[in-house]
């Protein structure tokens, strides 16, 4: 395998796939903030991240402010390919990024080997991304609140980047669904190795909502990978997570 990645904490990753560099669901600079105001929730980062460099694909599963993050879209190179749901090629173009490649569910992208296809992720409120990638050799999964698409068909994945934890709140009920998720992924994807996302980083959050959270499940809850050829990281940010390095078999 030839697969890299780097947390940047909450939904951010950057994967290098054999020669290509995607970078995903960036927040790096500035505090995120979701209407109507930093009352319901904010967050803040403990210290602001340089854009990476020489990124070829920018992919964005959502269109909210946590996976488009505009303070940190503003600071990424506008001629840089966006590969996103149609929620998040609305902000994409707002910010002024000109080419520009919306997907649906089902819908793919395709450039030489790569190929990322859209499945169906979370709905807030409209169904959003996860995504296959693919690049002939290694493969990848990614989508970032533990909603499955029933669509996919079984099959071996190489890297699964999930989050691992329940969120819930009250009357609404699961947001993020990592822990329910995990067992039905395994299943599905065989994986080589699972990096936990989208609820790490060096982050604070405030606010009526964050007050409000319930959290199920544990990052160090590792009896689900005990009879699985799977490895599991609960990866540090900043970090670079040669996928080869942690495999159980090549």
């Amino acid at each position: 395998m030839a697969i890299t990645a780097t947390y940047y904490g909450a939904n951010g990753w950057l994967i290098e796939l054999d020669q290509t560099r995607i970078l995903i669901d960036p927040w790096l600079n500035g505090n995120l903030t979701f209407p109507p105001g930093d009352w319901l929730i904010k967050g803040e980062l403990l210290k602001q991240i340089d854009i990476p460099k020489d990124i070829d694909y920018l992919l964005l599963t959502q269109g909210q402010p946590d996976h488009a993050h505009p303070p940190t879209l503003h600071k990424i190179d506008k001629s840089i390919s966006v590969i996103s749901s149609e929620a998040a090629s609305n902000v994409a173009r707002q910010v002024g990024f000109t080419k520009i490649n919306s997907l649906k569910p089902g819908e793919n992208f395709k450039d030489r080997k790569l190929n990322i296809q859209a499945t169906s992720g979370a709905s807030v409120p409209n169904i959003e991304n996860g995504y296959i990638i693919d690049s002939g050799e290694d493969s990848i999964y990614i989508e970032p609140h533990g909603f499955l698409d029933k669509k996919i068909k079984a099959r071996n994945i190489d890297l699964v980047i999930t989050p691992v934890l329940d969120f819930s709140l009250p009357i609404a009920g699961k947001f993020i669904k990592g822990k329910t998720v995990l067992p039905k992924l395994l299943k599905l994807f065989n994986p080589k190795l699972i990096l936990a996302s989208t609820t790490g980083g060096d982050i604070t959050f405030t606010g009526i909502i964050n007050n409000l959270i319930k959290v199920d499940g544990s990052v160090e809850d590792i009896s689900l990978f005990k009879d699985t050829n799977t490895n599991f990281i609960n990866p540090e940010p900043l970090k670079k997570y040669k996928i080869r390095e942690y495999s159980k078999r090549d």
